[in-house]
């Protein structure tokens, strides 16, 4: 059974989560840490980076916070050849960095289509590329790109956020072909509606806070923690024969 329980251990790894400055991002980054696993926090805020890597290690912990412009591949190949580097290896990548800008989609603008796609689309798919070219040299590597519910239903006012996230998916999927056999696992979590600084104007708007609390059987809106037991294991070696699927942690919303 320890030998079991091993399997799910991080130690010796080394991640990467980008979107690590604030919300769900930030609990990534700290539950990495906890499983044993050195952590880059990466964010276009980089005082908010360097700000999760000192609470990790405060705890003891070891992190590195940078500042990393997602929508930039250039900058993005240099800060995982440089943490590969640094680090002695880069293991995992958790592609977290994400935006959204709430429009009706009669008024979506160029503007905002370009933003969204930018970060959500285009940045996941480089900064994937940039880690699994390493990945593919170590002959072994763990991806875990970030969905959500929006990967699989439609969410009024978001429709280029779930135009970027259901592609999450499919690239995810593509991306997991091809890897698969360089022994690099590509996986996605799915997260429901969680309280972060990103959706906190759904929740200021009564009739849409309650919208989404009606229809979480769980009965409540979910919290980081709510998310590690998915993320750890995809990031370890349990998860091993596992490629090319999403996981939705939703409380039971695509359920009903």
């Amino acid at each position: 059974m320890t030998a079991f329980l091993d399997q799910f251990s991080l130690a010796g790894k080394t991640a990467v989560v980008t979107g690590a400055g604030r919300g769900l991002g930030k609990g990534y980054s700290l539950g990495l840490a906890a499983a044993g696993a050195a952590v880059v926090c990466a964010d276009i805020d980089g005082t908010a980076a360097e700000k999760t890597a000192a609470e990790i290690r405060l705890s003891g912990g070891r992190a590195e916070g940078i500042r990393l412009d997602v929508t930039r591949p250039d900058e993005v190949r240099e800060c995982f050849r440089s943490t590969a580097d640094r680090m002695g290896s880069l293991d995992i990548l958790v592609n977290n960095a994400g935006v959204e800008e709430i429009n009706d989609f009669l008024s979506v603008t160029e503007e905002q289509y370009d933003k969204i796609m930018a970060v959500n689309l285009r940045g996941v798919f480089f900064c994937a590329q940039a880690a699994a070219r390493i990945m593919v040299t170590q002959g072994r590597g763990k991806i875990v790109n970030i969905g959500s519910l929006g990967s699989a239903i439609g969410l009024a006012k978001s429709s280029v956020y779930c135009g970027t996230k259901g592609g999450v998916v499919q690239i995810t999927k593509a991306m997991a072909i091809e890897l698969a056999r360089s022994n690099i696992q590509v996986n996605a979590m799915g997260p429901g509606y969680f309280r972060t600084p990103m959706t906190e104007p759904f929740f200021l708007d009564p009739d849409h806070k309650r919208w989404i609390e009606e229809r979480i059987p769980a009965g409540r809106v979910g919290t980081a923690e709510d998310l590690l037991g998915t993320l750890v294991f995809l990031c370890s070696s349990a998860s091993n024969y596992l490629t090319g699927q999403i996981i939705y942690i939703d409380g039971g919303w695509l359920a009903s």
